[in-house]
């Protein structure tokens, strides 16, 4: 993997590698993002592959020049982000956008050829809070604020999505995840809920 050409938040470089293959149905380097994790990239050749539940993934890409990527936050938002540093930060969805826009534009692109395409936010979780929604709620005032608009969206209701997008072209592959799919997503999605939550109780001591 080209580091002048990529950006991929979190991992160390064997995590890093074990997330891109070769997938010989679209003759592309696949690179899977996690909750948590962002994904930029210049190569004609990558496609980046999530699944969301209640997440949300926002496709932003340089219309011109290729230069896109992908985050996925579960967090509407955090007004310090402190926990861990700027990769764990990306939980929250204000630093999930901010830091994937600007990776493009460090890499190159430009904010007004901007493509954006928005994906998730299904309430698939057992919650009273609506996470999915709230991160639909999120998204869309923060895109508001910035000016930014939306070329393509699919967010919302009760079924989780596994996305597959092409930054070069800017084109989504999108598949509806059955009951069985969103059973696994929801379950990952919670447990990954209670390791940033226990994380958020263990960074907030303080010691006199």
């Amino acid at each position: 993997m080209n580091e002048e050409n990529t950006y991929l938040s979190q991992g160390s470089d064997d995590e890093k590698a074990s997330r891109r293959y070769w997938d010989p149905t679209f003759k592309h380097f696949a690179v899977k993002v996690g909750p948590g994790a962002h994904y930029v990239t210049t190569s004609k050749d990558e496609m980046i592959v999530t699944t969301l539940g209640s997440c949300v993934s926002a496709c932003i890409r340089d219309s011109e020049l290729g230069i896109g990527g992908i985050n996925h936050f579960m967090l509407p938002e955090s007004d310090t982000g402190n926990w861990g540093g700027v990769s764990a930060s990306m939980r929250y969805g204000n630093y999930a956008m901010e830091v994937l826009i600007n990776d493009i534009l460090r890499m190159g692109g430009a904010r007004n050829r901007l493509e954006i395409k928005l994906f998730g936010g299904a309430n698939v979780m057992n919650s009273q809070n609506l996470i999915g929604t709230k991160n639909v709620e999120f998204v869309e005032t923060y895109l508001r604020i910035e000016h930014m608009a939306v070329s393509a969206q699919h967010l919302g209701g009760e079924q989780g999505r596994r996305i597959i997008y092409f930054p070069e072209t800017g084109k989504v592959k999108m598949k509806l995840l059955d009951s069985k799919g969103n059973a696994v997503v929801a379950a990952e999605e919670s447990n990954f809920k209670k390791q940033i939550e226990k994380r958020d109780i263990e960074g907030s001591i303080e010691l006199f």
